[in-house]
């Protein structure tokens, strides 16, 4: 028998010369699964030499001082400051093992506002694995948290399109990383911060002439240097013009090269029109790639600048068109046709993104070109297609959420299918939310400057779903607070009422309870003044939530038990059942158990006449936990199974605390063996869910000596 390691061993390895039992190998880090690798696909680099070597030598010298490389890209829009930044930190990946993050900072947003650096550090907290409900609500504690767990990893972070640098500033990494700025302005503010400057200017003629060459990919340049060399020259050397008018070259192979300089030398006096940092190149290059589009593919071009969010699919380019269901091929052609002119980029998954300029470009366009009725028709059929989508899919997930009613523009809107897939309607839709959250979050704030109040309260109520299941607290905040404005703003109390009770849920799960004790108070004090019984009732039980969080359990069970007596006198019996299962979970909290099973039976049968099974089976639950309070284990764990049955594969929290009250009776019998499997599966949910103090106190009850689920 042989015992040997050879070849090439990359991580851990074990060598024995014999194995017995299970083996379980656990390591350190970030698991795979965890780490972000955010940057967005790279296009080929032409001739930055200089440039990547000044990169190269910032990051020798901050390595060799123990600091983060840190360098600020600057440099007109267009010029290449993004492909630089991103050739050079893909070339880097191999040294940062533990991820890449990145951000676009949108100094030059459609809307106007650049990104909040407060929102920009939640996502990247949640990239690196901090739950939402731990990541702090001041600038300074999240800046310093997530300098923390950068010193601690070998990652890279680009921060896209700054405005400012006090906008980039707390997202400067920690630790031995890598950080690059890109900017359309100098930000001398950075060097403070240790940022090495790298001024972008636009490409020499040599190296102009060869992205021209690699873009028409055929033998034009060669054969008609000069007449290239006079292209590149009123292209500036912008490589966003260059690609462009290569692009027109190339869709005609028989065209000569001189035949474009002719068309860009006759139109030079228009170069001054697109005023971006003194830019003279792009505005003739992308009139005249617009002058080839076919007329619908040209509307397209110039509905889609109307688009508040970063990205857009082919549904929002039917909405912004007023095409119907049976004309999808026809807009995917046209699609096709703006891409194939490069005037639109493809970031994957059949999603498409303007650059700045060509954005800025369209919007110009669409100004002059299209009616201001036709301009606005587009806009209200692009953010109906989002809050009719966000609706169909808040139907899916809840449909028992008390919506409001719905008010969309003279065009029926474009609405998403979820269920033109194969897997569940209610996956599909909640990751559709989750993946346009960015685009929602534009809408519903762009939406009120555009006249339309009703489409930012409608859509934060919408987005309830999301919010509930994923907890993204900086945007739940930010949305309600946004749809509160608007509904005041429209004079409408019952939107208002909704975004004050939907919004304090959020800081309720937050631990904000004094927050959402206010809100519920001012909610209830509008119902009460607009005679509203029902609207009041409801916030009798949100108020009751409220004093629970802060420990006032009697002041939280007289709430309770007014709402549970008032809702169903007011037709809502399915709330009121939530507020007798409320009750139980106080009666539980007092160790009055008796008392908690009477409402936690009453709660359930309620529950379950309203076709409620997810809630019937939290009140099982209940049920369960209240027969053992008493000791009476056979009912007990009856409940409590019945509860597990109905809770997996819907709720992994609520399965969790079910396993843990088996696991408990588990105990009382003797059986150690059973109640530490109870106990282990309970402890994969939690950390699945990122819940330290739930993992704590399972790992506790498992005395010490049983690892997590990772070994």
């Amino acid at each position: 028998m042989r015992n040997e390691l050879s070849g090439t061993v990359t991580g851990p390895s074990v060598q024995a010369g014999t194995v017995y039992g299970g083996i379980h190998i656990g390591g350190h880090g970030t698991p795979a699964e965890r780490i972000p690798w955010q940057l967005p696909p790279a296009v080929r680099l032409t001739n930055r030499t200089r440039e990547l070597a000044a990169l190269d030598d910032c990051r020798d010298r901050a390595a060799r001082h123990g600091h983060p490389a840190l360098a600020a890209v600057s440099g007109l829009g267009g010029v290449g400051k993004t492909v630089l930044a991103l050739s050079w930190l893909r070339s880097l990946r191999a040294h940062f093992p533990d991820g890449q993050l990145y951000a676009g900072l949108g100094a030059q947003s459609p809307g106007g506002a650049p990104a909040d650096p407060m929102e920009i550090l939640g996502r990247f907290l949640r990239a690196l694995g901090v739950p939402p409900r731990r990541i702090p609500a001041a600038v300074d504690e999240r800046t310093g948290l997530y300098r923390s767990l950068t010193a601690e990893r070998r990652l890279v972070v680009l921060l896209d399109d700054a405005a400012t640098a006090a906008q980039a500033r707390p997202l400067l990494p920690g630790g031995r990383n890598v950080g690059v700025v890109t900017s359309r302005w100098r930000l001398p503010g950075l060097s403070v911060d240790g940022c090495y400057p790298v001024h972008l200017e636009p490409l020499d003629m040599d190296a102009a002439v060869e992205l021209l060459a690699i873009t028409l990919a055929d033998d034009r340049v060669r054969a008609q240097l000069d007449d290239a060399r006079a292209l590149v020259e009123l292209c500036a050397g912008l490589p966003l013009a260059v690609r462009v008018a290569g692009a027109r070259l190339a869709a005609r192979p028989r065209r000569p090269i001189t035949v474009m300089v002719r068309a860009l030398a006759h139109e030079h006096d228009r170069l001054e029109g697109l005023a971006i940092e003194g830019d003279r190149g792009v505005r003739a290059a992308l009139d005249l790639s617009y002058d080839g589009l076919p007329p619908d593919a040209a509307r397209l071009y110039r509905l889609l600048s109307l688009h508040p969010g970063p990205d857009f699919t082919g549904e929002v380019a039917a909405a912004a068109l007023g095409a119907g269901d049976d004309a999808t091929g026809e807009v995917a052609r046209l699609i096709e046709v703006l891409h194939d002119a490069n005037l639109l980029d493809e970031t994957g998954d059949e999603r498409y993104r303007f650059h700045d300029l060509v954005r800025l470009h369209a919007a110009a366009l669409a100004e002059t070109d299209d009616e201001e009725s036709a301009r606005k028709a587009a806009t209200r059929r692009i953010l109906d297609h989002y809050l009719a989508s966000a609706t169909r899919a808040e139907e899916i997930l809840d449909p028992h959420h008390r919506s409001l009613g719905r008010t969309y523009g003279d065009d029926p809107p474009v609405v998403r299918d979820f269920g033109d897939s194969d897997g569940d309607p209610g996956d599909t839709a909640l990751a559709w939310l989750d993946h346009e959250l960015l685009n929602l979050m534009a809408v519903l704030k762009s939406a009120r400057r555009a006249g339309y109040p009703c489409v930012t309260w409608q859509l934060a109520d919408a987005m309830w779903s999301l919010f509930m299941r994923r907890k993204h607290y900086e945007e739940w905040r930010t949305a309600h607070e946004e749809g509160a404005e608007a509904a005041r703003e429209l004079g409408d109390t019952a939107a208002e009422c909704r975004m004050l009770t939907s919004g304090a849920m959020g800081e309720l799960d937050t631990g904000n309870h004094a927050r959402a004790l206010d809100m519920f108070e001012r909610a209830a004090r509008l119902f009460e003044r607009e005679g509203d019984e029902l609207g009041f009732a409801r916030t009798l039980n949100y108020l009751g939530l409220a004093h629970q969080g802060l420990g006032q359990l009697s002041e939280a069970a007289e709430l309770f038990a007014r709402a549970a007596e008032e809702l169903p006198r007011c037709g809502d019996p399915r709330a009121g059942g939530l507020a007798r299962f409320n009750l139980a979970e106080v009666a539980l909290a007092e160790q009055r158990y008796e008392a908690g099973i009477a409402d936690a039976q009453a709660a359930r049968h309620t529950l379950q006449e309203a076709d409620d099974p997810y809630n019937a089976a939290r009140a099982a639950r209940v049920l369960g936990r209240l027969q053992l309070g008493l000791g009476r284990l056979d009912a007990a764990e009856e409940w409590l199974n019945g509860a597990l049955t109905g809770l997996r594969g819907v709720s992994g929290f609520e399965t969790a605390r079910t396993l843990e009250a088996l696991a408990e009776s588990a105990e009382r019998r003797g059986l150690r063996g059973l109640a530490d499997d109870r106990y282990r599966e309970a402890l994969v949910l939690y950390e699945a869910l990122e819940l330290p103090a739930a993992v704590a106190a399972v790992r506790a009850r498992l005395g010490g000596g049983v690892a997590g689920s990772g070994e």
